[in-house]
């Protein structure tokens, strides 16, 4: 197939097309390369993407309207993966008018282009829409109109837009709803990197909540290969959104000692109160997208953390 993937220079787009690549579908990659995080790493990603000569790479941010609509014109997509957001909880309490400009503007752009050519779009929402929902595990059941952050209030409007394009215009949205994903070529403004930087250094780690939280850790290969049953089926609706984790929440407290035991060193723990934005406890109902794509995650946190350990001595310390 040919596929259209945004944020393709970004951690989940990186590596979903590098699977996309190898199996031999076309990719056009789309990234506006922004200086939110480390542009190196971004570099870094697409480089192992370069070499195959069905990627094509268009240096283009979302929000732009005559852009998008021009490279929708020129490329004839059989299918649309954007992945392409302003990512971070913390960060939109700071800088919300990015915010406003990649995932809502730009999501708009993607789907009057999905529109215009009939085609189906996957998206990346997130288990950030669940917001202070005290019912664990989280479904797609559950209402979600109490966002906790401006992140999250873009994510549940990417839902609502979709929802009312599907509707009008005929074509399939699947919105999926990750949960806190980590692994190899992850991004540094999560939990993980900055968990393993401050350990190398010998810095103290900030743990919010004292510690206390619950996160449903998912493995990016998990990840990737989810989405990647989903682009290969059939809609089974026009408009549909699935949980895609892990659904064995792990104490941070955990995540952080194996850690340790893979840095090889202890971390000095800074134990604060809860940060605003941040919600107690993460955890993925999957029965739906077990059921309707047999969806199964089956890598292991000690697995999981020891691969982006080997992968991060490599990349940061060679």
């Amino acid at each position: 197939m040919k596929i259209l993937v945004t944020g393709a220079a970004g951690f989940i787009g990186a590596a979903l097309s590098l699977r996309l690549l190898e199996r031999g579908d076309e990719i056009i990659g789309v990234d506006n390369l922004n200086d939110y995080y480390d542009v190196t790493l971004k570099h870094a990603r697409l480089a192992r993407l370069t070499p195959f000569e069905n990627f094509k790479f268009v240096l283009l941010n979302i929000a732009d309207r005559a852009a998008m609509e021009q490279l929708f014109a020129t490329e004839k997509f059989e299918r649309v993966v954007n992945l392409a957001a302003q990512a971070g909880v913390r960060y939109s309490i700071t800088n919300p008018h990015v915010y406003a400009e990649s995932n809502l503007i730009g999501f708009l752009n993607i789907l009057e282009g999905c529109r215009q050519n009939q085609i189906d779009l996957i998206y990346a929402s997130s288990s950030s829409v669940y917001g202070a929902n005290a019912k664990l595990p989280f479904s797609t059941d559950d209402k979600v109109d109490n966002p906790v952050s401006l992140y999250a209030a873009t994510k549940k409007s990417n839902e609502l837009m979709a929802h009312s394009y599907s509707h009008l215009y005929n074509f399939s949205t699947t919105g999926l709803r990750f949960f806190t994903v980590y692994g190899e070529w992850g991004r540094p403004d999560m939990s993980p990197f900055i968990f393993a930087r401050q350990i190398m250094a010998g810095k103290p780690i900030d743990l919010f909540n004292y510690g206390n939280h619950r996160r449903d850790f998912t493995y990016i290969d998990d990840i990737v290969e989810g989405i990647l049953r989903v682009i290969d089926q059939p809609a089974k609706s026009r408009y549909q959104i699935y949980n895609i984790g892990n659904s064995q929440p792990e104490q941070l407290l955990t995540f952080v000692e194996t850690l340790e035991k893979y840095l090889g060193k202890t971390a000095i723990k800074n134990l604060l109160p809860m940060q605003p934005g941040d919600v107690q406890d993460t955890f993925a109902d999957v029965s739906d997208l077990m059921r309707d794509f047999d969806y199964s995650p089956k890598t292991l946190l000690d697995v999981g953390i020891e691969k982006f350990v080997t992968w991060y001595k490599t990349f940061y310390e060679n």
